[in-house]
């Protein structure tokens, strides 16, 4: 069997049944920290497997790629991948991988680092409308209330994360309503997703035409919402996240006819007004456990001609 082309073939097949699995699955909107998993175990499982496939065409191509690869190896488990046989193909599959995994590492470095001047320049923007106090230094206030007509509330990443709020949604929001939408922005910093959000996004600018990085770069931006939503509602209960989130975008034409930029906050309420039928503690686990596997699959696939060599 040439393990090169059946890898290729198990990350194409990922890459284009993944996304719709994905959306016909019922589970996602009530568990979306699970979902977020299993997303991240389905897109290191196709980045494998294409890895492993590049490997192996190298391997076949160049006698100095096989010599590292499979130097402590024994004789018989060289024979048993019968890389002689793989043909010329095996060097242009080896180029063209590693051309890709160059440009995945170049859109993440170029994500990284725009993500880092837009951060650079919104605390700019923060610093000039709201001043330091004498003595404060930058980044020592965790929270910061900014001057503004329009409520809202957001964080700002970082080695040192800062929860955004405005003097409108101060004025707006009642009582807990005002706890709960800082619980969601701290649920953000806590959990990191703007690395999710980096990486996905490095992916499907790098890859457009690749559905699975589509998918996961629109899930992600999705998903982090509802679990932020989520750790607000373990805390101050889901009606109050739900009132908070009208307060906060009532003013956007988010709730009304058409299309608006916000058109996601309506689900939103939605899903947090809607009866809760969460998974069991034992179907959570199961999924977490079998998405772990997806990224072993290529792995198995990859070492089995070797693993019969050595039985």
């Amino acid at each position: 069997m040439l393990v090169s082309l059946a890898l290729l073939l198990l990350g194409a097949l990922a890459a284009v049944a993944a996304p719709g699995l994905m959306a016909r699955a019922p589970w996602p909107d009530r568990e979306p920290v699970v979902a977020l998993w299993v997303w991240q175990c389905v897109v290191a499982g196709v980045l494998v497997s294409f890895a492993l496939s590049m490997t192996f065409s190298a391997a076949a191509a160049w006698q100095a790629v096989r010599g590292h690869v499979f130097a402590p190896a024994p004789h018989g488990v060289v024979e048993a991948y019968a890389l002689g046989a793989y043909g010329p193909w095996s060097a242009v599959i080896a180029v063209l991988l590693a051309l890709g995994g160059v440009w995945s590492g170049a859109m993440l470095v170029r994500e990284i680092h725009r993500a880092g001047r837009r951060r650079r320049r919104r605390r700019a923007e923060l610093l000039a409308r709201s001043p330091l106090m004498p003595g404060e230094e930058p980044g020592d206030g965790r929270l910061v209330v900014l001057e503004g007509e329009r409520p809202g509330a957001w964080w700002l990443p970082g080695p040192a994360p800062q929860l955004v709020v405005t003097t409108a949604a101060l004025d707006r929001l009642k009582g807990r309503q005002l706890d709960a939408v800082l619980a969601h922005e701290q649920g953000h910093a806590q959990a990191r997703h703007d690395w999710l959000l980096h990486c996905s996004g490095a992916l499907a600018n790098g890859f457009p035409q690749i559905p699975v990085f589509a998918a996961f770069r629109d899930e992600m931006h999705r998903l982090v919402e509802l679990a932020a939503d989520d750790v607000a509602s373990r805390r101050f209960g889901r009606l109050t996240v739900a009132l908070a989130l009208v307060e906060l975008n009532e003013d956007r034409g988010v709730f009304g006819p058409g299309p608006a930029s916000g058109a996601h906050v309506p689900l939103r309420v939605d899903r947090l007004l809607a009866p809760t039928q969460r998974l069991s503690a034992g179907h959570r686990l199961g999924l977490t456990a079998a998405a772990a596997l997806v990224p072993a699959v290529p792995l198995v696939v990859a070492f089995v001609p070797g693993l019969r060599a050595l039985g």
